[in-house]
């Protein structure tokens, strides 16, 4: 049984179905097996949410993971700033981020939450994004504040707040609307999710050993779901 679990949990698209009713929720763990040194983001990100997904209450909850998908390009690498990586088509395939958020709006979600790990920083922290300029930014920074808060109170990590995800600087994607540099998997003209969020929790580095720990994944799991009920609650 447990074998088969496992099975399960590293489909791609993986629903834990709650009662009639409930609100659909999308998580997207990292696929990128490149942010580190003997280290598979990837995998940290991927066990969060299925922590996440197997705490109760349990909504109609899904996870969007391209890291075993076949006919993509940058599949299991890539970042979400990079056109190259995101938008852009290679030799006629679509990139695993497109693909996850095709998937991701086949389902009509909510709340969609991003989960990553961010690198280079020096702390021991974790960090909300949401898209800058999107008409639901504020509910946005709601939910994102949320769940850094109960992450922080779960663990050690630091609580370094939520940001735009203009104001990180990175790469070339941007936002079609604002002209500014964004996230792809966030923007609002990819991702039909009204509430949106990607959780970069620990760096890489300074957080690696902590990382690790399965206590610790399942500590972050069971907190964004706390985050999850009170965000939902306030609606």
């Amino acid at each position: 049984m447990k074998s088969f679990l496992s099975l399960i949990l590293f489909l791609p698209v993986f629903a834990a179905a709650g009662a009639p009713g409930q609100p659909v929720v999308v998580f997207q763990p990292s696929h990128q097996t490149d942010t580190g040194e003997n280290y598979n983001e990837a995998l940290t990100a991927n066990a969060i949410a299925e922590y996440a997904l197997s705490e109760p209450p349990h909504y109609n909850e899904y996870k969007v993971w391209s890291y075993n998908e076949k006919g993509l390009h940058h599949a299991d690498t890539g970042t979400n700033t990079l056109i190259a990586h995101t938008a852009a088509t290679e030799n006629g395939k679509i990139s695993g981020y497109t693909w996850e958020l095709e998937q991701s709006n086949k389902l009509r979600p909510l709340v969609f939450i991003g989960i990553h790990n961010n690198s280079g920083t020096g702390r021991h922290a974790l960090w909300g994004y949401i898209h800058d300029g999107d008409p639901m930014e504020a509910a946005s920074r709601r939910l994102s504040n949320i769940l850094i808060e109960e992450i922080a109170r779960a663990t050690t990590l630091e609580n370094r707040g939520t940001h735009l995800d203009s104001s990180a600087g990175r790469n070339d994607y941007r936002c079609a609307a604002t002209g500014r540099q964004a996230f792809y998997s966030i923007d609002e003209n990819v991702n039909a999710a009204p509430f949106r969020v990607i959780l970069e929790i620990g760096d890489i580095e300074t957080s690696r050993y902590f990382l690790l720990d399965d206590g610790n994944r399942r500590a972050i799991g069971a907190a964004i779901k706390r985050g999850l009920e009170r965000f939902l609650r306030s609606l």
